[in-house]
């Protein structure tokens, strides 16, 4: 049987003393608790302030064991160094970074974090909302967790392993880095990032002060994985401008903004292009949100493909729909704004092969079977590599992220905590 621990809920304070913690589960209990959903509608960084909560408990923490310059900079990001411990002088400065944020798609307030310990295969009926279950059958990595601790949120919100379980794992990992001076080591610099979920991760990194030359984003799923590509993004916007009339007088006059971005959704293909009818490698176009009136419409696309030359091919399949629909709409205009997201970070890091070998060997010093793969979708690491800073991704055992059904494997934290370190080790070794 499942034996299910209640994880009582405390709300941080100003005044909040972080406790020695000792193990990744208790960080990360601890951690979830804190709501820190990213908006993406907020101008400002972080998008929401509530981030810094985290920011400043993340601090203490480093501070007391024994990293004296850990810090969060007005804009919520949190720096610190493990200083070196070895007298080799060309080890790499490594960076390990993971985000404080949570996804906005579900609530992540009042998070009531349940351990599952002991787990027998079975699905998981959340008690706060029976009606969510984490059904095995769709969720086939549960086969892998059999006799395993499972964390859950209680069924109303999101569990935030996404990516709290990278922030608890690199925590610990720096606790045991600090505490064993056996463990040789160069210098580790760890980064925390604020609003990742709305792809503004790393726009006020400050890369000087930062002063890596490596780096590894601690935001992966499966146990042993890890990745050096990732899709490449370009934004979509498709601005109409409509022909508003008085809907008693409006005939053979009204062209209405919403019809017309109505039009262009439903002339996309149906059984290709779009994120529910591909897998793999493949991208897609896919409309995220559709907003207006009769005057003005607007609708945002994002266009995603691991070939960057491809983005320009499905862009333009948009334009040419676009242009299709308009003809029925002479009076109209619609213009389609393209904006660059991310790019494929292997463009960056297939340069320097040692990074991604370091983590593959890391993750063998552990007793794991690597899985080396690609993402359907973009992390910080994304961004990083082009800024400067090569920077694969590897698996914090994060699972059904942005969702109800979000889960995560103590014993996969444990992992994750342990090839963080063994890359510290290895890096010291072959430098």
């Amino acid at each position: 049987m499942t034996v299910i621990a209640f994880i009582p809920n405390r709300p941080p304070t100003n005044n909040y003393q972080p406790p020695t913690m000792t193990t990744v589960l208790d960080r990360f209990l601890n951690y979830v608790k804190i709501d820190t959903q990213s908006d993406p509608n907020s101008p400002t960084t972080p998008s929401t302030m509530k981030q810094k909560n985290l920011a400043r408990l993340l601090v203490e923490e480093l501070k007391e064991i024994g990293i004296t310059d850990a810090h969060t900079d007005e804009h919520g990001y949190v720096y610190a160094t493990v200083p070196a411990n070895t007298d080799k002088e060309n080890v790499p400065v490594i960076c390990f970074c993971s985000h404080m944020d949570t996804s906005p798609d579900s609530s992540g307030k009042d998070v009531k974090p349940i351990v599952h310990k002991n787990y027998d295969g079975s699905d998981l009926v959340l008690p706060d909302d029976p009606t969510q279950i984490i059904k095995k059958a769709e969720h086939p990595d549960l086969a892998d967790q059999i006799g395993n601790d499972i964390v859950t949120a209680s069924g109303t919100t999101l569990l935030g392993a996404d990516n709290k379980a990278g922030v608890a794992e690199i925590m610990t990992a720096a606790q045991i880095l600090m505490q064993n001076d056996d463990i040789k080591h160069g210098k580790i610099r760890i980064l925390f990032t604020p609003d990742e979920e709305i792809g503004r991760g790393v726009d006020k990194v400050d890369m000087e002060k930062l002063g890596a030359d490596i780096g590894y984003t601690v935001d992966g799923e499966q146990l042993g994985s890890m990745e050096d590509e990732t899709f490449s993004a370009d934004a979509v916007t498709i601005n109409i401008s409509g022909v508003s009339a008085h809907p008693g007088f409006a005939k053979g006059k009204l062209e209405n903004g919403v019809k017309i971005a109505a039009d262009i959704v439903a002339a996309l293909p149906k059984d290709s292009l779009s994120p529910e009818t591909t897998s793999g490698r493949q991208g897609f176009v896919h409309p995220v949100t559709i907003e207006g009136s009769a005057e003005k419409a607007k609708i945002v696309f994002i266009i995603r493909d691991f070939v960057t030359a491809e983005l320009k091919t499905k862009e333009d399949k948009l334009q040419e729909i676009t242009d299709e629909v308009m003809k029925n709409y002479p009076n109209s205009k619609a213009e389609l704004v393209i904006t660059e997201q991310y790019r494929n970070m292997k463009e960056v890091i297939k340069k320097q092969p040692l990074i991604t070998e370091v983590a593959l060997d890391a993750i063998k010093e552990a007793g794991l079977k690597p899985r080396k793969g690609a993402i359907r979708g973009g992390t910080d690491g994304s961004r990083l590599s082009f800024m400067g800073l090569p920077c694969p991704n590897i698996f914090a055992g994060e699972h059904a992220f942005h969702s109800k059904h979000e889960w995560v494997s103590v014993q996969d934290m444990e992992k994750a905590t342990e090839v963080i370190v063994n890359i510290a080790k290895i890096w010291e070794r072959v430098s």
